[in-house]
């Protein structure tokens, strides 16, 4: 059984079908990417899979439904989703914004143990863990953010876009980061607009196109795929 599974999503904006019916899954302990151009619906995925938005069909996670699920409770089943922007308390510090991704849990010995493991993979919010959110750079607020979701102890993280206006060299701190995250068991499913980064990365993964899912495979099949490689790896 997957840990997460989607059978015929659909996201609709008013009138508009931004997800037309797609069906993927993700494996414990695997890292999995989306792909595709912008407007293809990957975005709109990862928020219905985190019911941040309706949508129709089936989600499974951890053996269960999950689509009428409010998104608190989903948190509590080890469902996290980092969003595109990566949204930090600018005006708490590293340590205040990583104490919140912990609201939900009564188990103080246990959150305790989870800031000491996210200080250890993530060693730079250690060296800023008394500066305010807001003054750090786009890398450590990336690194930040996935900090955060760890302090709920996911099972799943849905990463959207953690590369989006980073340049090269914090780009590969963060993809770094997200790799000794995965070697921790975590899994992973990206939404990256880099697809030679996405498919280097990742195990398996899916094509958007306009809402639908035309595309699944292994990364180094899709990375040798001449239809992938003239849409999204320049030829």
């Amino acid at each position: 059984m997957p840990l997460m599974e989607a059978l015929d999503l659909k996201v609709h904006y008013g009138g508009i079908a931004a997800v037309k019916g797609v069906s993927f899954a993700v494996e414990e302990g695997e890292m999995v990417c989306l792909i595709g151009a912008n407007g293809a619906g990957k975005t709109s995925t990862l928020k219905a899979l985190a019911r941040l938005l309706p949508a129709t069909g089936e989600i499974r996670f951890a053996g269960q439904r999950i689509d009428g699920m409010p998104t608190h409770r989903l948190i509590r089943l080890g469902l996290a989703l980092v969003p595109e922007g990566r949204g930090v308390f600018a005006r708490l510090t590293v340590a205040e914004n990583l104490a919140m991704g912990a609201y939900a849990r009564e188990d103080a010995a246990g959150v305790a143990e989870d800031l000491a493991r996210v200080y250890e993979l993530l060693p730079r919010l250690a060296e800023r863990r008394r500066q305010l959110a807001g003054t750090l750079s786009g890398g450590e607020q990336q690194m930040l953010a996935l900090g955060r979701a760890l302090m709920g102890r996911p099972r799943l993280l849905l990463l959207d876009e953690p590369s989006m206006g980073l340049a090269p060299l914090l780009v590969e701190k963060v993809f770094e980061a997200i790799r000794a995250i995965a070697r921790t068991g975590v899994a992973i499913l990206l939404v990256e607009q880099n697809a030679h980064l996405a498919l280097t990365t990742c195990a398996r993964g899916y094509v958007m196109e306009s809402g639908r899912i035309t595309l699944a495979a292994p990364s180094a099949e899709l990375l040798a795929d001449a239809r992938v490689r003239a849409a999204y790896l320049g030829g």
